[in-house]
């Protein structure tokens, strides 16, 4: 069963008369452990696409499944859910809560699923080359610290889904590669489908498939 489909997925939006179409009808799907990158220039769909991925938007017409299951129709309470437990989240600005330490973080993700994981909590820790960094704050971290932590972040809830907007776009090249090496691994040895948004085709050595959203025309290279 695909993790994600798109099936003819269309967005538009009403900018006083005008109307704007930002996602022409679009299919898509990705399995578990697939790698995905999506390329294409500024403005032209890849985060509207994201967004509609994660639920954090509603299609102006098609269906979007998550493992099967469609949620367009579902309300709000039941989509921040479904976000929640299925969707991993990492952005370009990593998106930490500056008054919490990297160790706090992850137990507000506990304290919101009401149970406690700490045994996971230190592997992710240990595998991400983390667990030196638990007491310390955002602002003591390196740009690639802060993206480790939030990815930790991201998986510590164990979704099926990893959607990565620009995640080494802040980064120096070497930490930008560690970042990519973390998100195949984890997408590869976990079985978690991952879509990556990238401007750096350097970045895309490693996905199983790339595509390319043009004037909101998806299309796989």
């Amino acid at each position: 069963m695909e993790s994600l489909t798109f099936i003819d997925v269309t967005k538009r939006f009403t900018d006083g008369l005008e109307t704007i179409t930002a996602l022409q009808s679009t299919q898509f799907s990705i399995q578990p452990g697939e790698f995905v990158a999506l390329i294409g220039p500024s403005g032209s769909g890849k985060s509207t696409f994201l967004t509609l991925a994660g639920g954090l938007q509603t299609p102006t017409s098609g269906t979007l499944l998550i493992n099967g299951r469609s949620y367009n129709g579902l309300s709000e309470k039941k989509r921040a859910s479904l976000r929640f437990n299925e969707i991993g989240f990492i952005l370009q600005s990593s998106n930490l809560i500056p008054f919490l330490t990297v160790e706090q973080q992850l137990i507000l993700v506990d304290k919101i699923n009401k149970k406690s994981n700490e045994a996971y909590q230190g592997q992710l820790l240990e595998d991400l080359n983390i667990t030196a960094l638990a007491k310390k704050f955002p602002q003591e971290l390196s740009g690639g610290e802060r993206q480790r932590v939030a990815i930790a972040r991201a998986l510590y809830n164990d979704p099926a889904i990893i959607l990565a907007d620009e995640p080494t776009a802040s980064l120096d090249s070497e930490r930008a590669f560690e970042v990519v090496d973390i998100l195949f691994k984890e997408s590869k040895g976990k079985n978690k489908a991952t879509i990556m948004v990238t401007h750096d085709q350097r970045m895309i050595e490693k996905c199983d498939a790339v595509y390319e959203m043009k004037d909101g025309v998806l299309s796989r290279l």
